[in-house]
């Protein structure tokens, strides 16, 4: 994913919020964490498949996909791609990314 891709992701991923049950390790940069999600999303990989050199376990990928599921995320990717003019060269893939997010 570009930089300027990113740009435009990042502000509308919700924030880290910590398990309640505590325990675990401290967050993980979004950007990575996301890619691992669009890795399982666009190859149809199973969860519990993602390749270990992503460096995000498959239960904190699942984890974050469904929070950012619930919190509107792919939604609103997919209405700033609409009205953003400066990515028309990626503008196809974030659409494939929101669909195959959509449709799980």
């Amino acid at each position: 994913m570009s930089d300027r891709m990113w740009e435009l992701i990042a502000p509308l991923i919700p924030e880290f919020a910590s398990r309640s049950q505590g325990g675990g390790t401290g967050p993980l940069d979004s950007r990575d964490v996301f890619t691992a999600v669009v890795f399982v999303l666009t190859s149809e990989c199973a969860w519990r498949r993602l390749p270990a050199s992503f460096e995000v376990s498959p239960a904190t990928a699942h984890r974050r996909f469904a929070s950012w599921s619930r919190a509107g995320l792919w939604e609103r990717l997919r209405q700033a791609v609409l009205e953003y003019e400066g990515i028309d060269c990626d503008r196809e893939w974030v659409m494939a990314v929101v669909e195959a997010a959509m449709s799980r």
